[in-house]
């Protein structure tokens, strides 16, 4: 991910090592940044955002569904190490993306997301688990697994122009740069 190895705790402060990377890495100012560690400590006093709290702060932003399949995805997403936790500086990283104005780091970003097994490419099956999800969060009840289906593939033959059954980064950034509807449907937990 590009942080320093060692994992943030209640039982240190940041330190300047980490506020000079987190001020190069994000479009926060130092401020900025002691301002969220000193809310996340609050919310997070031994320093780890656990799944479940995780699950209890991004439902309120979707109180029409159910969230949290879709809360699992950005999740994984946000959990760049796989440790099962999410430290300061995985959770600032990725709020900064989600929440930045490059719509090229987004995009990137979802696509991590989509790429749930983790081998650079999005297959159907992917695709169709994460718009399930985003259904679900959505509330969108009137829609059927039937036109589900047919939406995901309608969605993913369009990215998937080479015809591999795959769809890469680039096909993935490509269709969402000329589709802007496209991708505010693919980003909604990016946005």
């Amino acid at each position: 991910m590009g942080c320093t190895s060692s994992k943030t705790s209640s039982a240190m402060d940041l330190s300047d090592e980490d506020i000079k990377f987190l001020t190069k890495s994000t479009r926060y100012s130092d401020q900025e940044i002691r301002d969220w560690y000193k809310g996340f400590q609050q919310d997070c006093p031994d320093g780890k955002l656990t799944k479940r709290k995780f699950m209890e702060i991004y439902s309120v932003f979707f109180d029409g569904g159910s969230p949290s399949e879709f809360c699992e995805h950005v999740y994984r997403t946000f959990d760049s190490d796989n440790d099962g936790y999410i430290d300061f500086k995985e959770f600032l990283l990725a709020v900064g993306v989600t929440t930045g104005t490059d719509p090229r780091e987004k995009l990137k970003w979802a696509f991590k997301m989509y790429d749930i097994n983790k081998d650079g490419e999005i297959d159907v099956n992917e695709m169709s688990k994460i718009i399930k999800s985003l259904y679900q969060i959505l509330g969108s009840t009137n829609t059927s697994s039937h036109e589900q289906a047919k939406k995901v593939q309608f969605i993913f033959d369009k990215m998937d122009y080479d015809r591999d059954g795959k769809v890469s980064l680039d096909e993935f950034i490509e269709v969402c740069t000329h589709d802007s509807q496209l991708a505010k449907l693919l980003c909604v937990g990016s946005t």
